[in-house]
């Protein structure tokens, strides 16, 4: 990118949104740049509560336009463009009185399915049932009886988001986007008023260039006002920062087939199945601290388990819980003083000319912003430039997925793993399974799962380096894999053998290597400690004690 001709557009941002403004750009024959300050989704893009929903309550506050958006967007992806990363999961919606509230969550979920079914995207997906109270409790046996009177079942769908936004950035970069992680920009170049690109800083190596675009796209989520002011603008628009707090809990704690969706007197509390863990969450209060690593704090865990152990037969504790962690929401500002009432819908803005901004939304409507994001952008451009086509392209490892799940049996044949092994690759890597094969197949020791995290092997940390541009340990550890949330020591037992497998490909000196693993371990006790403190300002100190491993600023 450094040496690059004038580029039609460049976008500022690595998160969903931003990679699927790139992916936009590029497929419309644009020639198209992506920088991101730190890995990609390594913000809120990789801390959500990796669902992808048309949004139950939205239907309640009457805004159906974006339930219509959101369903139509999780068919898409479920069905056509990513089945290999998105899959349906189930729902109990527990009923506590006996009268009203069945006809009216139930007329609810008939619209959430109805609409679904309108718009051809709920196949697949099998419709709500209503439960009594035995087959509720039969569904999900770990619901104390006295806490429901009956049940509404329902599906939706869910989603690994750094995978997913990862896969994104690959798609882009295969039909010739340029990508670099790592990367801050730190000053927008201007002729007159108009910006004409941006002047970025390569954290790896100190070097600062000058990239030229046509128009720049700031897609940079909850940094959106702190970027609006590089191009010396307050904007039209401004973003207010919701801190959602998510706990990980092994599976065998909680003994249910289904996940669970309870009412809070702010929003919703999901218990949402994850492979081995169940996520629960989320959390939904103003956050003005560090943006980078929001923290959670003992009062945000305690809300957690308070409200869920409401309705369980065998209350969680704090020693139940294995991974936390904690996503700030880009959240249009409102004059509501409640986040929870804050707008979800995105909006695109042209501030001053050669600069576009998308703001506000959802993780699952990502490629609407994008494609928002992008027509506006085109509008500045002097050609002709065809509209997009995204609904057709596919992502990165799902072309060809039905038919390598069809022969999972034979590529455990092939490569020693074990059937369960082969399918949990199947639904990280889709298509895409051959390459992590051919790994294992030259270094059979690859095959070895990971220490401490054993859902994944060790030929995932190189592929994570060779093909899915980690640079850094806690790439691997926390978003090329999730052992940062799932493993008991939150990847410290993981560490030293990712970072000796990362070394000879990335470079890395003994003492490089030695210094990745003391950043990783102070990152995880500083992530402790912040969850030993009462509040968030005491909680954003503790987790600040913990230097980035390349600083940002």
């Amino acid at each position: 990118m450094r040496d690059a001709p004038e580029l039609d557009v460049l976008i500022v941002g690595g998160g969903v949104v931003g990679a699927g403004a790139a992916l936009d750009a590029v497929t419309r024959g644009l020639s198209v740049g992506i920088v991101e300050a730190r890995d990609w989704a390594s913000g809120t893009s990789s801390r959500s509560s990796k669902l992808i929903h048309g949004g139950l309550r939205y239907l309640e506050m009457l805004d159906f336009a974006l339930v219509r958006e959101a369903l139509h967007e999780r068919g898409l992806l479920a069905r056509k463009l990513a089945p290999h990363l998105v899959r349906p999961v189930p729902f109990l919606y527990p009923l506590t009185h006996r009268a009203w509230e069945r006809p009216n969550v139930g007329a609810g979920v008939l619209l959430y399915d109805t609409m679904g079914t309108a718009l051809g995207t709920a196949r697949g997906l099998p419709h709500h049932r209503h439960l009594s109270k035995r087959k509720a409790l039969r569904e999900a046996p770990c619901l104390k009886p006295e806490a429901l009177t009956g049940a509404v079942s329902y599906w939706d769908a869910q989603v690994d988001d750094a995978r997913h936004t990862m896969a994104v950035v690959r798609t882009a970069v295969g039909y010739g986007a340029l990508a670099a992680n790592r990367t801050r920009v730190v000053d927008f170049l201007r002729e007159g008023e108009r910006v004409t690109g941006a002047r970025v800083v390569d954290l790896e190596t100190g070097d600062q260039f000058d990239v030229r675009a046509k128009q720049v796209v700031n897609a940079t989520g909850v940094w959106t006002d702190e970027t609006q002011r590089l191009a010396e603008t307050r904007g039209q628009f401004h973003v207010r920062a919701s801190k959602g707090v998510h706990l990980v809990v092994p599976r065998d704690r909680l003994q249910s087939n289904t996940g669970i969706i309870l009412r809070t007197e702010k929003s919703v509390l999901f218990v949402i199945p994850w492979g081995r863990h169940w996520i629960i969450g989320t959390t939904d209060t103003d956050w003005n601290l560090d943006l980078a690593h929001p923290a959670a704090s003992a009062g945000d865990i305690d809300y957690i388990l308070d409200h869920v152990n409401t309705v369980l037969k065998s209350p969680l504790t704090r020693e139940d819980v294995q991974g936390v962690y904690a996503g700030l929401r880009p959240l249009l500002s409102g004059e509501s003083d409640s986040t929870s009432k804050l707008s979800r819908e995105h909006v695109v803005g042209h501030p001053v000319p050669g600069l576009v901004v998308v703001a506000g939304g959802k993780y699952t409507t990502y490629r609407v912003m994008g494609k928002d994001a992008i027509d506006e952008a085109v509008r500045g451009l002097d050609a002709r430039v065809p509209e997009s086509c995204t609904e057709d392209v596919l992502l990165a490892g799902a072309d060809g997925f039905e038919a390598k799940r069809n022969q999972k049996h034979r590529l455990a044949e092939q490569s020693g793993l074990h059937v369960a092994r082969i399918e949990h690759l199947l639904s990280r890597y889709g298509s895409l399974i051959d390459e992590v094969l051919d790994l294992v197949a030259a270094d059979p020791s690859l095959g070895e799962p990971l220490p401490g995290a054993d859902d994944y092997l060790l030929a995932e940390v190189v592929y994570g380096v060779t093909h899915e541009g980690a640079r850094h340990l806690d790439d691997i550890l926390a978003r090329r894999t999730r052992a940062s949330i799932e493993a008991w020591d939150r990847g410290v037992g993981a560490a030293p053998v990712v970072a000796r497998l990362m070394a000879p490909l990335l470079g890395w000196t003994e003492q490089q290597q030695q210094t990745e693993v003391e950043h990783y371990l102070a990152r995880v006790e500083a992530e402790r400690d912040s969850q030993q403190q009462p509040d968030d300002a005491t909680a954003d100190a503790a987790r600040l004690g913990a230097p980035e491993i390349v600083p940002v600023a």
